[in-house]
């Protein structure tokens, strides 16, 4: 097969539902692949894909970008908050962000929140278990996959746990943005959930202004109030929401492909029953195996050369994480799911100066409920095939049904 259908055989139900056999193809025959349609090359190989990323030569798209390629961004709300939030800032803007957020996610901050993460773990899973009491099964994502992260990150921002239930469609309205080629459909409603999201954040400021807490929302309201130019209020309005937002749903998504693929391996689901303590294990060969955000994109500031391939200045580039972390160079015998895979090394949470600054609290989070779930629920099975979300560049779940034996 030919690049071009090779790539775009991913949009069919059948490369929905597994990629990477084609993914697989093209890094053999193209592995550095230009498509005219959508105006990109695309990256398979795992050492060309961490260059990128790790390159500040490579600039992800921002508000400068969209001056050029979308001058009708100031009418989409969506356009304006994802373009200029700390997920698509650059340079001076995107570190003086960055560094203003990242106290919050520390290694002693996450650390301490060990401890409130396994009593959201146990309190869920009592849901769950009271869910299948009856015999029957329950939706994991409705009960466990979606509610813990939100817990953990709302906690974390200092969103009452009252307030929690309602984000999870405005965060997948928003998350629309990442999506490869966009309709006016997923404009609106990613418009209409950015500013939802807005008011609600603005609200919460207004309230930690009178009643401060120990967590994000005062931290950062405190910076904007000493007014000394670090940060400015719609800065803190978008990146609180960002924050929440990318705090739940990649993390949720995390959580139902690890579950799936652990219960599609029996042998690898046994291991980790028998010893707990591979559960972190469990979560970075699933983050490899099944990455929930399949691909990312940068723009080349000055011409670049990438596996023998000249890429001009201005050329977008589209890293295929889900590509690059089954790149046999990197990982031997990739396709299989060994929970003992030695030598795991991911771009799962990206690299360079845009990493993930929530990757050890997903990956924390992810093992906690991992451990947990088999602990509790040894004879755990999918009781239907789970429900995929429509999607090409976020793999996710959005339902799966299990029962206990």
């Amino acid at each position: 097969m030919d690049p071009e259908t090779l790539l775009f055989s991913m949009f069919t139900p059948e490369g929905k539902e597994n990629p990477h056999p084609a993914l697989a193809r093209l890094r053999a025959v193209a592995p550095v692949y230009r498509n005219d349609a959508l105006d990109t090359y695309f990256l398979t190989r795992f050492d060309d894909c961490q260059a990128v990323l790790t390159d500040p030569g490579f600039r992800t798209p921002d508000l400068e970008w969209c001056e050029r390629e979308m001058p009708d961004w100031r009418e989409h709300a969506g356009a304006e908050f994802f373009y200029s939030s700390m997920l698509r800032a650059n340079g001076d803007d995107h570190a003086r962000i960055r560094r203003l957020v990242g106290g919050a996610f520390s290694a002693r901050r996450v650390a301490a929140l060990g401890g409130p993460v396994e009593e959201t773990v146990s309190e869920l899973l009592d849901r769950f278990a009271d869910a299948t009491s009856d015999g029957g099964h329950a939706d994991f994502q409705e009960i466990v996959g979606y509610p813990l992260p939100v817990a953990v990150v709302g906690d974390l921002i200092g969103v009452p746990r009252p307030d929690q239930e309602r984000f999870r469609g405005y965060g997948q309205d928003a998350g629309r943005l990442l999506e490869p080629v966009r309709t006016d459909e997923d404009f609106k409603r990613a418009d209409h959930a950015v500013e939802s999201l807005r008011e609600y954040f603005a609200e919460l400021l207004e309230r930690r202004r009178a009643e401060p807490a120990d967590d994000l929302a005062t931290a950062l309201l405190q910076v904007r109030d000493a007014d000394d130019g670090r940060l400015t209020q719609r800065e803190l309005v978008d990146n609180l929401l960002l924050v929440f937002v990318a705090g739940f749903e990649t993390t949720t998504s995390l959580l139902g492909l690890t579950v799936h693929a652990l219960l599609s391996h029996p042998d690898q689901l046994a291991l980790v029953r028998d010893d707990p303590a591979l559960a972190r294990d469990a979560v970075e060969e699933s983050l490899r195996w099944d990455t929930p955000v399949r691909m990312t994109e940068r723009i080349a500031s000055r011409p670049a050369r990438i596996g023998g391939v000249d890429i001009p200045e201005g050329a977008n580039v589209t890293t295929v994480l889900a590509a690059a972390n089954r790149d046999p160079a990197r990982h031997p015998d990739p396709d299989p799911f060994l929970v003992r895979r030695p030598d795991v090394r991911v771009l799962s949470f990206s690299a360079g100066a845009h990493f993930c600054l929530g990757a050890a609290l997903a990956r924390m989070e992810g093992a906690t409920a991992i451990r947990g779930l088999l602990t509790r629920f040894p004879g755990l099975y999918e009781a239907e095939p789970p429900v995929r979300r429509d999607s090409i560049s976020l793999r996710a779940f959005d339902r799966l049904a299990l029962a206990t034996r």
